[in-house]
């Protein structure tokens, strides 16, 4: 079983969508069992897949001991896909209950998902280095950096290889790859932007880019992948170019 948390440390680099695509794209091309976890209070990627936040369980109560792991488990309109829900209880669980008195609380993440059998594991994380992004790359055996050709968004590679860095000290993590979405494959910066990713990530860039297309935003208002409502559109090619390149690199790793 492969565990993969999606990060970045800013919003708009698409990563919500690329964890919902790749784990629809395992599921529905290469017949895996995936599991996808919303671990990000802003539920983006539950409600693109089609269910109400407020009306569904999160990972939170498990966090805590009040629930099974079993119980927080829904399926999705995709076979082999399944989905752990997000809602705002996530937001600063660490802070509450059994939480607040365990030294050792980001650990426990880890500890909950190894008895589950999937063949992949996707944790969509939040945009930020907080003890969500913490333990659900502690919980990974490999990282999925999600970014955008812009300066912001380049910029906060850094921070994030940092941390990364700090908890592969700790624990065994291995980034996956960089993935790049909105792009333009005539982009004046795009050599600079590169230039950056290769200097923070030698290596990782992925051949396999995301060019922008509104189609995508189109799919989560209708809580499905974009391979379900545009399945010919140049994002459901890419987000397929992207899965299969990363399913070769994940059956070496």
């Amino acid at each position: 079983m492969k565990r993969i948390a999606v990060s970045s440390f800013k919003g708009g680099t698409a990563k919500t969508s690329t964890a919902l695509h790749l784990g629809a794209g395992l599921a529905k091309f290469h017949k895996q069992k995936v599991l996808l976890i919303d671990f990000d209070a802003q539920a983006n990627l539950t409600t693109g897949l089609g269910y109400d936040p407020d009306a569904q369980d999160s990972m939170a109560p498990v966090l805590q001991g009040k629930k099974k792991i079993d119980e927080v488990i829904v399926s999705t309109g995709v076979k082999n896909l399944d989905l752990i829900p997000a809602d705002t209880w996530l937001e600063r669980v660490e802070v509450t209950g059994q939480l607040a008195a365990d030294r050792y609380s980001h650990e426990r993440l880890k500890e909950i998902l190894k008895p589950l059998k999937y063949d992949t594991i996707i944790i969509d994380t939040p945009p930020s280095l907080c003890w969500l992004t913490e333990s659900a790359l502690i919980a990974a055996h490999h990282s999925l950096v999600c970014a955008t050709p812009e300066f912001y968004s380049i910029k906060g590679l850094q921070r994030l290889s940092q941390f990364m860095q700090s908890i592969g000290q700790r624990h065994s993590l291995e980034v996956l790859g960089v993935a790049l979405s909105f792009w333009n494959p005539r982009g004046k910066s795009n050599d600079a932007f590169l230039e950056v990713i290769e200097t923070t990530f030698p290596g990782k860039i992925l051949n396999s880019k995301i060019r922008r297309d509104i189609r995508v935003s189109e799919a989560s208002v209708y809580g499905k992948p974009i391979y379900e409502t545009a399945p010919k559109s140049r994002a459901s090619e890419d987000y397929l170019a992207l899965t299969k390149e990363l399913l070769k690199f994940m059956r070496t790793a």
